[in-house]
């Protein structure tokens, strides 16, 4: 009955922070799940529940399909190409891993995926950084004290 009360309040907290998270925040909120669907089935690997491994490792897939499809090639050029073929890498070697039953292969897209989320995390905290220095600062118009002086 306690797991349950905790499972809602992760849900209600899930809930909230994607309602509530600007789109690189969403990006972020990506990565986390992938990597914990991945650290949770590597748990599952270890004590042969091959059913909610492969339930895992899939739910890892499609969040990591997910930030595939969503990448936009004319924006992002080189970069949204690297991603797509990473992207592809991680899809192959999370199959391997179900397949074979290897967690080397999970703990290996796990850290791509938390070097990624890195560089994520920095752009989502320097955006929200510069959002408050932009709610922060008076306002410029041309009626301003700052203008009169």
């Amino acid at each position: 009955m306690f797991n349950q009360g905790v499972r809602a309040y992760a849900q209600v907290k899930v809930e909230t922070a994607v309602t509530t998270a600007n789109p690189v925040q969403l990006v972020v909120l990506l990565y986390e799940g992938a990597i914990s669907a991945i650290a949770s089935a590597k748990g599952e690997m270890e004590r042969r529940n091959i059913a909610e491994k492969a339930r895992l490792i899939n739910k890892a897939i499609d969040i990591i399909e997910g930030l595939r499809n969503a990448l936009e090639f004319n924006q992002g050029g080189e970069i949204a190409v690297s991603l797509n073929d990473l992207y592809l890498y991680m899809i192959q070697r999370l199959s391997t891993a179900n397949l074979k039953n290897d967690p080397a292969l999970l703990e290996e897209v796990s850290g791509l995926l938390t070097e990624i989320l890195g560089a994520w995390e920095t752009l989502a905290q320097s955006r929200e950084g510069a959002d408050e220095a932009a709610a922060a600062a008076p306002p410029t118009t041309s009626g301003s004290i700052a203008s009169r002086a």
